[in-house]
């Protein structure tokens, strides 16, 4: 025994914490805890079914939610809280994932990437809140909906499905539409926002590639072949078709090949 805090534990409290500023503050200090070896990830901890969430936003049903429009400073507000509730859950998508399935004998490494992705996720929520308030919002003040862990609750028990929806799926959609998204906000002459964008646009690759990763490196310990596999799953575990026009560039960058999505294709 070492005597140090789990990770499980540790990525456990990200998802208990209720304050979306605290849940990103949080989720940086256990990356950096981790990176510092302050954690272990020897320990399973049973993980929430749920994240606990703020009071505000209110969560909607995806159907429910009002339909908006982005242009002017109102549609690009409500863009950037859109996006900071994406990126809220997905701090928790990712403390998820290194916390749940420790028990699958993973190495090292896979806790180093699921632990960076959560700390981006958190600098990403970071950067869109503090570009809210230049606009005199904040994060909560516009209904959000409630859909995006959906699929993790789906996923809970096993890795495999887990990989296939959340990075592979949901992450690689970013990929699709972020650069439009930039290009409109450039067109709006809103180039600090834009900026925001790139950069995420720029990590969420890197966290797709880390799903591609791990999702090939778990078929092989099985002994399954990754796109019957992913198109399996995704049919199994994803509700609808995945929608086009993709990002193949960018998709094949981060290791996802055409083989995977476009026979999904809606």
């Amino acid at each position: 025994m070492t005597g140090k805090q789990s990770l499980a534990a540790a990525a456990r409290e990200v998802l208990l914490c209720g304050d979306a500023r605290g849940k990103a503050a949080l989720a940086r200090e256990v990356a950096a805890k981790w990176r510092a070896g302050m954690l272990d990830a020897d320990a399973a901890v049973p993980m929430p079914d749920r994240p606990n969430r703020p009071e505000r936003p209110e969560l909607l049903l995806p159907r429910e939610m009002p339909r908006r429009s982005f242009k002017g400073e109102r549609g690009r507000v409500a863009l950037l809280h859109s996006l900071a509730h994406i990126e809220l859950n997905a701090i928790d998508l990712a403390f998820d994932l290194a916390g749940r399935f420790q028990s699958e004998g993973l190495p090292r490494s896979f806790f180093d990437d699921w632990v960076a992705v959560g700390d981006d996720e958190a600098r990403h929520f970071a950067m869109l809140e503090e570009r809210l308030a230049t606009f005199g919002a904040r994060y909560g003040d516009l209904p959000a909906h409630d859909g995006l862990w959906q699929a993790a609750e789906e996923t809970r028990h096993d890795l495999l499905a887990r990989l296939a929806v959340v990075p592979m799926v949901l992450e690689a959609r970013g990929l699709d539409v972020t650069p439009a998204m930039i290009g409109r906000l450039d067109a709006a002459g809103d180039r600090a926002s834009a900026a925001i964008l790139e950069t995420i646009y720029t990590e969420e690759q890197g966290h797709v590639r880390a799903g591609a990763h791990w999702f090939h490196h778990a078929c092989e310990r099985r002994g399954l072949a990754p796109q019957e596999t992913f198109h399996r799953l995704v049919k199994r575990h994803f509700r609808g078709a995945l929608k086009p026009p993709f990002n193949a560039e960018a998709r094949s960058a981060a290791g996802l090949e055409p083989g995977f999505y476009e026979p999904l294709a809606g």
